[in-house]
């Protein structure tokens, strides 16, 4: 999917996002923090930016980053060939680098120059990469006419509060209750005089944006069913997670590209037939490009696969020979199978390789 068609944001409003990647990723453990963690070759804030971005009527997507992961941030701008997007410095808190965010479109000395400031302002956490276009637009719907909104997904478990000798002192009925998710959206006015307001100890130890404009503006925001995929990266078995999740959503991705001649145009129609059970694939037939492969196509493969796996596209050769048409079927199945394999396993070391099916 590429970045979407202009279109008109909900509701007509202009729309930004800020997206918080600032977090040291203490309880992932290990030295690289979860916003840059590699999730099939690229890094899962790589993914929450092009989630926003492909939405048409977001206008810029602001990215915070602790100070010593700027550069970092904007090399990964430059090799995915993120649009829209402006770094910024954050702060030593959560609730601190979100004001950060917030002051490129309101003061001069967070920015080179002032963005244009948008009438509602979408917050999401950029360790959240499944975030899809709907939700989004129904929390805007909503943040334009509460003022503030949020997404909320059902306790899974039962919270319970302990006494001070570490006894269970009470429990609260589930039922009641729901966890706050991401994204939430304000008016940008309605949050921002909220965290010009906001006290020392707020800024150091909230986290919750919501409750900010409650406090501070009494604004009550409306609160929005979300879907099931729009959790936090926060453990190494969450990247695991990701990692499957990702898998699965580019294989749904596929493009098959196949030069087709004479009888073998047969094949334009039995390998889609083969593979639809299984993947959404697109089959690309270019009848008047067939071409019989020499070493010279193998080395044109080979750099092919090269340049496009910096996209975090994998290209591989498949050679289906049949000269007996009643085993074409058969040929073009395993042909299938040979594709399922490819696209399930993602391996980068067979990229440019010739297989024969």
């Amino acid at each position: 999917m590429e970045l979407g068609s202009p279109g008109a944001a909900p509701g007509g409003v202009s729309v930004s996002a800020v997206l918080p990647a600032g977090g040291s990723g203490e309880r992932l453990g290990g030295a690289t923090p979860k916003q840059f963690c590699a999730v099939q070759g690229r890094p899962l804030v790589s993914y929450a930016v092009r989630a926003m971005e492909r939405i048409s009527w977001i206008s810029d997507v602001i990215v915070v980053v602790s100070p010593e992961n700027t550069e970092t941030m904007k090399t990964i701008i430059e090799k995915y060939g993120h649009k829209k997007v402006t770094v910024v410095k954050g702060g030593i808190t959560r609730h601190r680098s979100i004001f950060n965010g917030l002051k490129v479109f309101a003061e001069n000395e967070f920015s080179s120059h002032l963005l244009q400031k948008p009438e509602v302002v979408i917050i999401h956490d950029a360790v959240r990469p499944f975030v899809e276009e709907d939700i989004v637009a129904k929390v805007v719907m909503a943040a334009k006419e509460h003022g503030a909104a949020g997404a909320i997904r059902p306790l899974v478990s039962t919270v319970i509060a302990s006494a001070a000798d570490g006894c269970l002192d009470h429990s609260l009925e589930r039922a009641r209750y729901r966890a706050s998710e991401m994204p939430q959206a304000f008016l940008f006015d309605t949050i921002y005089e909220a965290y010009q307001q906001c006290t020392d100890y707020d800024l150091d130890y909230g986290t919750e944006c919501l409750h900010l404009v409650l406090k501070y503006c009494k604004t009550n925001a409306k609160l929005v069913e979300g879907t099931a995929d729009l959790w936090k990266v926060t453990y190494k078995r969450d990247l695991y997670a990701a990692d499957s999740i990702i898998k699965d959503n580019l294989s749904q991705q596929v493009c098959v590209t196949t030069n087709v001649k004479e009888t073998l145009a047969q094949v334009g129609f039995l390998l889609p037939e083969s593979l639809k059970s299984q993947i959404k694939a697109h089959l690309d037939i270019s009848e008047n490009n067939y071409f019989s492969i020499g070493m010279e196509d193998l080395t044109m493969i080979k750099k092919f696969a090269r340049e496009t796996k910096k996209k975090n596209i994998l290209v591989y050769g498949l050679l289906i020979q049949c000269k007996d048409p009643l085993l074409l079927q058969e040929t073009v199945n395993s042909a299938a199978a040979l594709i399922m394999a490819l696209i399930k396993d993602r391996n980068p070391e067979l990229i440019g390789q010739l297989l024969v099916a």
